[in-house]
This record gives structure tokens, sequence and C-alpha cells, in this order.
């Protein structure tokens, strides 16, 4: 029985301080597994849910205290009775989550060693065992000499696993077991190798055969049966190879750009995988090292799984130069354990991963800036429709009414291309094809619904100003109020002896020319109104318009 329970006492010991120290060095992962374990269907205590970072750690560090204590034989009754109360709840908590598949992996190793659930439910029985030998046999537990110093090797343990737990938390787990380490080229771990075993799959299929219920079972095909179909139930045989990353993607608007950026030469992520929950102070310090990465020739981009109005919100409120794409909230807990952090690619490998109080860290020489990846496909599209919006107009070679078919069609292929991509600028398609939604939008009756999305455009550099003021004008006309830019002329009275051609009402007309040189237009209003109308620019009000409009009516 000695023999048999100092066997037990040294591995129960080792298993618990290297359980233990395995998930101090990432308590916010254990943190993690816990929410899981609290979460609704599972053990439904989501009171503890906000919790479970503060509970992690008290479990760990006793865990590592425990293992010390019966190394010591430093109060074995405490000790014991603690390694049974612990061990009997954890075994009932693998049963559980392995019978009724509610959580795949236990976390007790952390990413070091992952446990299917059956296998931690084992693990628990052969621990629950042992300890057992050693609840019932601990009057064998001889405690090292010195005694003295017990009670001190404790204290320094508990201290130093405080220290361990509080340097991982402000910056990042000192070993990092997980498939997005530094080194890993994220799209060689999205991979599956040649010749991997593949899933594998039983349908049992239920029919009715003369009042009789018959199952077949195939590896998919349909059988060929002479009765009545009830149900099919698929089980799993095999799960075949499964790559390290297999729920990474960088998406925006439906559509998915992971391969595009995975291919960037040099790339800086900001991964905040719950804006609502990331630091404030954090923020600040993405800001100056972003700004700098930017400067200096980086792409930037965050990744998030929050909704677009946090995103908005976020944005606004810290001032971002970057924009945020769409990644799988468990992806990006699993790619860094800071909210926000930092990761430098190059070319998909993951070169440098940093928490947001380490920022300073990252390391930016001077790089050549990427060159946009243009919609070959997009781009002749629209290409092909701005052909269309133009001959008509140009050439006189249709009818107006065949003009309008056209223009209504291009306009739902416009809309169609907002929902799927936002604008289609310049980044997308390249300068000079970037025109061809304007020119659709302006030639529909739709101004009011995309003019906001047509502005956005043009403060993000994807479309010139000028276009923006002119369709802003075109709209204030259409609502017959003053526009800002002196972009729009019309001809009253057109068919009359005697015609007024004029510059729509301007709003502050005095200081329309610096208004039109700020946005970008080269000619005064004079010069814009001899060239466009053929006559002297003349400052007309709203009253004066509605004057004249009235008067040709009469």
């Amino acid at each position: 029985m000695k023999i048999l329970v100092s066997f037990s006492r040294i591995f129960v010991a080792a298993l618990f301080l290297f359980s233990g120290f395995i998930k101090l060095n990432d308590p916010v992962g254990f943190s993690y597994k816990l929410q899981e374990y609290f979460g609704e269907g599972v053990l439904n205590l989501e009171f503890l849910i906000p919790f479970a970072l503060l509970i992690a750690i008290f479990l760990v560090i006793f865990e590592i205290v425990l293992g010390i204590t019966l190394l010591l034989g430093y109060l074995p009754k405490f000790t014991v009775w603690s390694l049974l109360l612990m061990i009997a709840f954890f075994t009932f908590l693998t049963f559980y989550s392995a019978y009724f598949n509610k959580v795949t992996d236990c976390g007790c190793f952390g990413d070091a060693l992952p446990l299917t659930p059956w296998e931690s439910f084992t693990k628990d029985v052969i621990l629950l065992v042992l300890i057992l030998i050693l609840f019932f046999g601990r009057k064998y537990i001889t405690p090292l000499k010195p005694f003295a110093t017990h009670k001190w090797v404790v204290f320094a343990t508990f201290t130093a696993c405080l220290g361990f737990a509080y340097y991982v938390l402000m910056h990042l787990p000192a070993f990092d077991f997980r498939a997005y380490k530094e080194g890993v080229n994220i799209q060689e771990g999205m991979e599956i190798p040649e010749g991997a075993p593949k899933a594998e799959f039983a349908y049992h299929w239920k029919f009715d055969v003369n009042g009789e219920e018959k199952i077949i079972t195939t590896s998919g095909d349909y059988p060929k049966v002479e009765g009545k179909f009830i149900e099919v139930e698929t089980k799993t045989v095999n799960e075949g190879y499964e790559p390290p990353i297999h729920d990474f993607a960088i998406e925006k608007n439906d559509t998915d750009y992971t391969a595009e950026f995975l291919e960037k030469e040099n790339l800086i992520l900001i991964v905040t995988y719950n804006l609502s929950k990331s630091e404030a102070e954090g923020f600040y310090a993405i800001k100056e090292i972003t700004n700098k990465a930017i400067s200096q020739g980086y792409d930037v981009i965050g990744l998030t799984a929050s909704t677009p109005k946090d995103i908005a919100q976020v944005q606004q409120q810290y001032n971002l130069d970057f924009d945020f794409y769409t990644t799988d909230e468990t992806a990006l807990k699993t790619i860094l354990r800071s909210n926000p952090g930092i990761v430098k690619l190059k070319k998909g490998t993951i070169v440098k991963k940093l928490h947001w109080n380490d920022a300073e860290k990252l390391n930016l020489e001077t790089v050549e800036p990427s060159k946009p990846k243009i919609n070959v496909i997009l781009k002749a599209q629209l290409d092909s429709i701005m052909k269309l919006d133009q001959e008509g107009r140009s050439s006189g070679g249709i009818s107006w009414e065949e003009q309008k078919i056209v223009d209504s069609t291009n306009t739902i292929f416009v809309e169609e291309v907002f929902k799927k991509y936002g604008y289609p600028g310049k980044t997308l398609v390249g300068q000079g094809t970037n025109i061809a939604a304007w020119l659709v939008i302006q030639h529909s009756d739709k101004i009011g619904e995309y003019l906001p999305l047509i502005k956005e455009a043009g403060q993000k550099g994807e479309l010139d100003m000028a276009s923006v003021a002119m369709m802003e004008d075109r709209y204030l006309m259409q609502q017959e109020l003053e526009q800002v830019y002196g972009t729009q002329g019309m001809t009253l009275n057109s068919n009359s002896k005697k015609p007024i051609p004029l510059i729509w009402p301007i709003k502050d007309p005095e200081s329309v020319n610096k208004r039109r040189k700020e946005v970008g237009f080269t000619e005064t209003i004079e010069e814009y109104s001899e060239r466009l109308l053929g006559v002297p620019y003349k400052a007309y009000t709203l009253e004066e318009v509605k004057k004249i409009k009235e008067n040709s009516n009469q």
C-alpha cells in the first residue's frame, strides 16, 4: 500500500502541476473554456460568465498549490480532501460533457494537449482512482524535510503563480501552443495534405415496407427499396483529417478577401474579437502604431466579429484610419489573447504577435506600399455599362424610350454591386472605371438614396470630389433647393422665342468659386457658365426662378 500511495502521490502531483502550469500560461484561454461550461445548455450558470477569468486564475493557482502540497506532504488531510472534491466535480463534468456532447474539449491541458470529451473523462477516472488511493492511504503520505520550509515554499509558489498570471495577462502567453503561433503560415495551416484521411459517414435510411419499418445503411447513396421513405439519419463514422486552421476567413459585405490579404507582403492585423468588450486604453496605443505602420507602407486592417454599428462607433470614437473586416469570433480568440491585439503578417506567415501593451515593440521598417488588386471581371462589366450609358447620350443612336430601358437595367446591376462591394471605387476597379457607377446613379431617379454612399466614396478617395459635388448639386436642384457648387444649369422657357439659360440658384454665390476650387474644379463659375450655356453668369435666386416659371405658364 505504501508503494502504491507513493506512486499515486508523485503521479497525481506531477499531473496537477503540469496541467495547472499549462493553464496558468494561458488563463484567458481557460476562461473561454469555463464560459462554455457556464453557458446555456451546459451548466446554465450564466451569471458566472463575467467572473470566468477570476475563477480560472483561482482554479489554476489552487491546482498548482495542491500539487506542491502533495509533493511536500504539507497539510495532507486538507490536500487529499481538496483533491478528491475537485476530481469528483470534474469527473462528473467531463462525463456530462462527453455523454451529452456539450463541450468538445475540456481544456484540461489548454492547447498543449487537446483531449476529446471521452479522453478527458477517462483521464479523470484514472485520477479519481489514484486520489482515492491517496485518500484512504493518507497515513502513508510522509512529509518531506525540513518541515519548517513547507509554508514558505507554498507561499513562494502562490506568489510566483500570481506574478506569472499577471505577466501573461498584461502581455501574451509565454508559450504559444495554438495553431496561430509565430512562424505559422495561415494558408498552409488551412490546407489538407494529399492522401489525408477523408471524413466518412453512415446514412441510416428508414423506409416503410409493407407496414414494417426497415433501416438500410449506406455510405451516402440512396438505396433501392420498394417502400415509402420515412427519414434518414446521418452519423459520423470517421472524422477524417481536419487542418489545424479551419475557421479562419476575412470577409466584408459577403465577399471573401482571405486569399487577397494572405498574399500581402506586409500586413498588420488589428485583432479585436468583440469591440464592445475591448479595452479603451488599448485603442489609443493601436491608433498610434497603426498610423505609423500606414505611413511606412504597411497595409492595416481590423478583424472583428462585431456588428457594423459597433465598428462605425469605434472608428469614429478613436479616429481609426483602417477598415474592419469580419472573422469568426472563436478564431479571433484563438489567434490572440488580447482585445485589441496586433499581428504582423508577411505573405500569410505570422511574424509577430503583440498585446496592445507592447504595441511600441512592433518593429516597423519602411516598406514599399502594396498595389491595390483590381477586380478585373467587375471592371470589365462596369466599363461595358459605362459605354452603354454614354453611347445613347452622345451619338443619339437610340430613342429616349430605349435609353430609359438601358438606364433602368444599368441601375439594377449597379445596385447589386453596391450590396456586394459598396461603392466600386478606384481601389476595386481602377481610375477611370470608378466613375461608372456614379454615371448610372446620376442618370437615375435614385440619387437621394445613394448620395450618402457616393459622398463616402469621395471622402475615402475612391471617387473624385468634383463628381460628388455634381451629384449633390443635381439632387438639390431636383428638390428645388439652392445648389452648393454651381454645377447644374437649365434653360427656362425653352420652347418660347426668348429662352433663358441660367445656372440654377447657388447658396452663398459670393464664395462659390472658393468651394469649387476646394473640390477640384479648375473653372470659375463665370467661365463655367460661358462654356456650358454660352451666356455670362448671373446669380438668380429661387424666388426669381419661380417667377420666371410662373410667367412662362401663363
